[in-house]
């Protein structure tokens, strides 16, 4: 069959753009992490949004201390440590710099090893202001690097010249993300004026579902405690938000698990 110039250059366009559009469909993203990492990296918001809430948690401290007249416990802060008071992106960048998409143990632990932490921005200030008016910070976290674990996280806080660097302030937890027994422990002695954290399930076990919109309307019942009792940073790379798409915070990198990350962000799209 002929055809005439324009319609034969008509016809080699569209297909053009429909291969083009085949062949991207079919290689997917290069790399699932690299819109969260590059904002981290260089987001002044990001830097900003962590400002924003230490702010915040100086203001609730402030308050306490006014108003702690009758002295009956003393102050405290009860904190998690990674994406909240330590930056880890060195490591998120490594895992892009080698086309990683997931969060990878190995890599993880052996970064962690080298003890190469920066402090959020704003946190150092935040703590050593509690230091100075005699507010004690409890540091909570749940890590696993062996044996090891306790004396990485305690030579993090010493490099970083966080005050209560010293075990009776710090609790790893190895085997277990709940961190209820700890928190109510120190309540139990303390007036624990905040709770930081970047994830829901650091202020309450309550939100450790495996189901997305649970997970948003239980904290949709507790939204007057954010900013005030709760102080959320933000960490859109890892945590028990991807628990609640995948049922595991940490996922194997698969093709299906990139599937499953796709949808999750499709789930509210425009048809056309």
């Amino acid at each position: 069959m002929l055809f005439t110039r324009p319609a034969t250059l008509l016809l080699l366009s569209l297909c053009l753009i429909g291969c083009a559009g085949s062949t991207q469909l079919d290689e997917g993203p290069s790399n699932n992490l690299m819109y969260a990492v590059a904002w981290q990296q260089t987001a002044a918001e990001y830097r900003a949004l962590y400002h924003q809430g230490f702010n915040l948690a100086r203001a609730r401290v402030e308050a306490a201390l006014a108003s702690n007249n009758n002295g009956q416990r003393p102050l405290a802060v009860i904190s998690d440590l990674d994406a909240t008071l330590l930056d880890a992106a060195e490591y998120w960048g490594y895992q892009v710099g080698r086309d990683a998409d997931f969060f990878d143990d190995p890599a993880w632990d052996a970064w962690i090893a080298e003890n190469r932490m920066k402090a959020t921005p704003g946190a150092l200030e935040f703590l050593q202001f509690c230091a100075a008016n005699g507010v004690e910070v409890f540091y909570v976290s749940n890590r696993d690097q062996g044996e090891n674990t306790d004396a990485y996280a305690l030579a993090h806080l010493e490099k970083l010249g966080f005050p209560y660097a010293d075990p009776e302030h710090i609790t790893i937890l190895r085997e277990t993300s709940n961190k209820q027994t700890v928190q109510e422990a120190i309540m139990a002695q303390y007036e624990v004026v905040v709770l930081l954290g970047d994830n829901l399930n650091d202020f309450s076990r309550r939100y450790y579902v495996s189901d997305v919109d649970e997970r948003e309307a239980l904290m949709t019942e507790d939204r007057d405690s954010f900013g005030s009792r709760y102080i959320l940073f933000p960490n859109p790379t890892d945590g028990h938000w991807i628990r609640a798409i995948y049922g595991d915070s940490e996922p194997p990198a698969s093709a299906q698990n990139r599937q499953i990350l796709k949808e999750a962000a499709m789930r509210e799209r425009w048809e056309r």
